[in-house]
């Protein structure tokens, strides 16, 4: 316990002045759930319950200042053991985010890195979905509810396969609804699985700036992905970038993090290139179909010649589109990869 903070004795004291009833919903709660109805209830669904004495919990959150108390766990733990990634970022992401996510995910978990995010809409799933599609490492996810009431419901197929293949977690018993404060509180088990967390997409006041700040306090480098700075969805993560977070565009940056970067090992060619992200990203796409000129990309994006003269650029710049007449086009077969 930090200097400072107050006995647990002392804290519970003081919830009851503030919240007179809260006493009576204890009670309640203690009456309607007995530890041998938990018990049953997670015997059913495959749930292990651990304490930190337990020989199976996780390494990483020994001696972590604010451990849970407890955890429910679903899959196999073992791929904790090893190397490990948080990604996070908006529930509400636009395309190019979403799809940004899943190609993390899914590079990271060819690399043999476990993806560890939160199963929650949006950039957590799609993380996760690209770390499935590899059929490699297995992905980690931390909850915000308890085992047995998928959250979101549509995500339901997805807990499904981390649960098989992977692992989740959670510090509530089964049947704990996803109330709001709970997120911010599994955010902090979240980083403290991580070796480095990314974030992908954020608003200024996203839950997943809770992550980087979370992992940040424990020395765990955050890295973020620059975004559109008029794009409510960068906001966070610009901000993040701004405050001394590292910028990432490409899987080989965090592989590289981890010392697991072996791209110009041995004979294997490879595509040294950085992969483009924002408005790069968009026009690399509208060039794979057909050559598009500085006009066809401002037009379709509805962006001024400035902004799609230099995406263009940049991309030629970079290698990843030619110029011939005032058309750009792809190039090579790497254009594919991405």
């Amino acid at each position: 316990m930090a200097s400072g903070d107050a006995p647990p004795s002392q804290s519970i004291a003081a919830a009851f002045r503030r919240l007179p009833e809260l006493s009576g919903r204890w009670k309640t709660s203690a009456r309607s759930t007995t530890p041998e109805a938990v018990a049953a209830r997670c015997e059913s669904l495959g749930v292990r319950i651990l304490v930190p004495g337990d020989p199976s919990w996780p390494a990483q959150l020994l001696d972590d200042p604010r451990r849970p108390a407890i955890l429910f766990v679903q899959g196999d733990l073992g791929v904790l053991a090893g190397r490990r990634v948080g990604i996070v970022g908006t529930r509400n992401p636009s395309r190019r985010g979403a799809q940004t996510a899943a190609r993390f995910g899914d590079e990271l978990a060819a690399a043999g890195v476990c993806v560890v995010s939160g199963l929650a809409l949006g950039i957590d799933g799609a993380a996760h979905r690209g770390a499935l599609a590899a059929a490699s490492a297995a992905p980690a996810a931390v909850v915000a509810n308890g085992h047995g009431d998928p959250y979101p419901r549509r995500h339901r197929a997805l807990w499904e396969q981390v649960a098989e293949v992977g692992v989740i977690l959670s510090e509530w018993p089964p049947g704990t609804p996803p109330d709001p404060f709970r997120f911010p509180q599994r955010n902090r088990i979240l980083a403290a699985l991580s070796e480095l967390v990314i974030v992908i997409e954020s608003r200024e006041r996203g839950g997943s700036l809770i992550t980087a700040r979370e992992a940040a306090e424990r020395g765990i480098d955050v890295f973020a992905v620059p975004g559109p700075i008029d794009q409510r969805s960068c906001v966070g993560t610009n901000a993040l970038l701004e405050d001394g977070a590292a910028p990432v565009a490409s899987t080989e940056t965090i592989l590289a993090a981890l010392g697991l970067d072996t791209r110009r090992a041995g004979r294997r060619r490879f595509d040294s290139r950085p992969r483009p992200v924002g408005d790069e990203a968009v026009a690399r796409d509208l060039c794979r179909g057909r050559p598009q000129s500085v006009e066809s990309v401002a037009l379709s994006q509805r962006w001024d010649l400035a902004r799609a003269a230099m995406a263009l650029a940049r991309l030629e710049r970079a290698g990843w589109l030619a110029e011939s007449g005032g058309w750009f086009e792809q190039v090579d077969e790497y254009a594919d990869l991405a």
